[in-house]
């Protein structure tokens, strides 16, 4: 009888042992549940003098925290800097530190003439992964470029840097290009 007694003591330490270590946590993949969610979202983002730098407004955003992801529907960014560049989408997806969004579905970005006689540039596409702090944007799906009556579209994606101004198309492009023409007094 000793012998069964110290088994049953010994299985009955090794269980609570067990339970001490391992706590109260959960033994399943946690849930994908909202941690919180945000409806008719305005942020703004300031650089380090205080001065505007970008404004996101969307129609609501979503938070889940066994990922830290986000995702933002009917997002619309625009950045303040000369020319203004503004950017929409159906969806957004924001990845965990922030830094880079993945924006999909009917993708359209605008950057306004630098002075109101030139047209505004119009970037269509599927989806644009973006960098907001370095302003930078790039997609391996297919583009088109407009710029008044000038078009180019390009097969394998592009990349895009707003700061300098300079987009470069990939794959095979075409396009028609229009000289600008101010008016003459």
């Amino acid at each position: 009888m000793f012998p069964l007694a110290m088994l049953l003591l010994l299985a009955a330490l090794t269980f609570w042992l067990s339970q001490v270590i391992q706590g109260k946590s959960p033994r399943g993949p946690l849930r994908h549940d909202p941690d919180y969610w945000v409806e008719g979202l305005q942020l703004r983002r300031f650089d380090i003098n205080g001065k505007l730098q970008h404004t996101l407004v969307a129609d609501k955003l979503v938070h889940y925290p066994d990922d830290d992801t986000t995702i933002v529907t009917e997002p619309h960014l625009t950045y303040h800097r000369l020319p203004p560049l503004e950017i929409f989408a159906r969806t957004a997806y924001i990845g965990r530190d922030g830094k880079e969004v993945d924006l999909v579905d009917d993708v359209k970005v605008i950057r306004h003439g630098a002075t109101g006689d030139l047209p505004p540039t119009l970037l269509e596409t599927r989806s644009l992964k973006v960098f907001p702090d370095e302003e930078k944007g790039s997609t391996k799906d297919p583009v088109v470029l407009t710029r008044g009556a000038s078009v180019m579209r390009g097969a394998s994606g592009l990349e895009t840097d707003n700061r300098t101004g300079i987009t470069i198309m990939h794959g095979r492009v075409t396009g028609t290009l229009y000289p600008n023409r101010t008016k003459t007094p």
